[in-house]
């Protein structure tokens, strides 16, 4: 490698030290204020024509917040809509009444199983949390389980959203490798849910009833609040919400499931050709993320929170209060976003990928590998894969069909690894339960590296069959 490279990577691992120490020592300074001052350093340091550092900045904050802060408010507002309705507490009812405490992670995780299908982690996510935020209440108040139950749930969720994502057709990462490796679908679908299942289990349920018990993880008590729809009157004993009349059941669980069935829909179009076209484009508007978010919004404001008996004018605050409670954490994102497009601009990711593919690997490893490195450079797991798989297209041209289809997943599992301070997802966990940061990263981070190795291990297994 040239000075140059290793110049960049070495003002990659300053930049990752020097936003650690600005959030965890004794400066304490905001998360988004200690981004955006590393992402400005970085940028000099890296080279960065002076006239393009504030463009990067506005680039990046921009479209991260277009592509995950609009659907975060959207998302916000129907949680503050299903918990003040009593949605969510009906469904947190009939999965307490239908599973034992111990079964609750596993339930936990086949939900997120299927909703992240068809989504990306943060809008699954998003989806989840009012269901996690009641049910984990429901474990505390109860005393049922030593630690925190918000982190014993969220693990079986955060392990099979990030797993769909990076390894199962037809999530977009993946059929990104597939269309670049021209690999077989449905054969890349079946080995990418063959590697996920026993990585889902590990990752989540397991580590998530090994950690839980050593992390006293808080969610700030008004989001707990409004995803739970009880009141705080101070402090952080949770008073009982307004006199509300009952909500069905079946109304409850479709007013969460409308995005995600809007967005499956939109998926398994991409999958038949044979649709008409007028139908395929209508799907692919209304299974958007913002879309779809949107009119999950619509459906629990006019089937759910009216006919509950709110008036206008209390649900049109309610959703206010959600959205002051999120705007937090969209500046922090928006504050990775700028951080993630000054480490792509000022050519740290090519500086990267330069390294790992100078080396002398198995192909699965290699791809693992460049996947890995990119995305937890860049923050995006996308570019992780789009990269690998572009350097590694003509090495996949003389493998079998499942070899070909196990290095799309192989590429998958590393995009998701070591996903810490530079990646949007890593932030909407850490704030939305109010974790420290060495939390986040005992949790977050961890049960995603787990994913990215146990994928990788599970396709070396697999190659033995190739």
């Amino acid at each position: 490698m040239t000075t140059h490279t290793w110049g960049l990577l070495a003002i990659l691992a300053l930049s990752i030290v020097a936003l650690i120490a600005l959030i965890n020592t004794r400066l304490r300074m905001h998360p988004f204020l200690a981004l955006t001052l590393v992402s400005l350093a970085a940028a000099v340091a890296a080279g960065e024509p002076a006239e393009k550092i504030a463009e990067s900045l506005e680039t990046g904050a921009g479209s991260i917040l277009g592509d995950v802060g609009v659907t975060l408010a959207f998302g916000a507002m129907l949680g503050r809509l299903l918990s003040d309705s009593g949605a969510t507490d009906r469904i947190a009812r009939l999965i307490v009444d239908r599973a034992g405490r111990r079964s609750l992670p596993w339930y936990m995780a086949g939900a997120a199983f299927v909703i992240g299908i068809p989504m990306f982690f943060e809008v699954g996510l998003i989806v989840l949390l009012p269901l996690i935020f009641s049910v984990a209440q429901r474990l505390r108040e109860n005393h049922d389980i030593k630690g925190s139950p918000y982190v014993y749930l969220a693990a079986p969720a955060i392990a099979a959203l990030c797993t769909l994502h990076g390894m199962v057709p037809p999530h977009p990462g993946p059929l990104i490798g597939v269309s670049g490796l021209h690999a077989n679908l449905g054969l890349t679908i079946g080995v990418g849910l063959v590697c996920a299942i026993p990585t889902v289990i590990l990752a989540g349920p397991v580590y998530g009833r090994w950690i839980a018990p050593r992390l006293d993880v808080r969610p700030d008590s008004t989001l707990v609040a409004q995803f739970t729809g009880e009141r705080t009157a101070g402090g952080d004993t949770p008073e009982p919400g307004p006199a509300r009349r009952g909500v069905p059941t079946g109304l409850a669980v479709a007013a969460v499931l409308v995005p995600v069935v809007l967005m499956l829909l939109n998926t398994i179009a991409d999958l038949v050709p044979a649709l008409p076209a007028g139908l395929r484009h209508t799907l692919a508007l209304t299974g958007s993320p913002v879309v779809a978010m949107f009119f999950g919004l619509l459906f629990a404001l006019f089937v759910v929170a009216l006919p509950s008996g709110a008036g206008g004018e209390a649900i049109r605050d309610s959703l206010g209060e959600s959205l002051r409670s999120v705007a937090g954490i969209l500046l922090i994102i928006a504050g990775g976003g700028a951080f993630n497009q000054v480490l792509e601009d000022s050519g740290i990711g090519k500086a990267v990928e330069s390294a790992a593919s100078g080396a002398h690997l198995n192909v699965l490893v290699l791809g693992w590998l460049l996947a890995l490195l990119l995305s937890f450079s860049t923050g995006s797991a996308t570019v992780g894969i789009v990269a690998a798989t572009g350097v590694l297209a003509p090495m996949a041209a003389t493998e079998s069909s499942l070899a070909t289809s196990l290095l799309v997943v192989a590429i998958g599992a590393g995009s998701v690894g070591l996903n810490y301070v530079n990646h949007a997802g890593f932030w909407l966990v850490k704030e939305s339960f109010g974790m420290t940061l060495g939390q986040a990263t005992k949790s977050h981070t961890v049960i995603q590296t787990l994913v990215s190795v146990c994928g990788l291990l599970m396709t070396l297994l697999l190659s033995l069959l190739a």
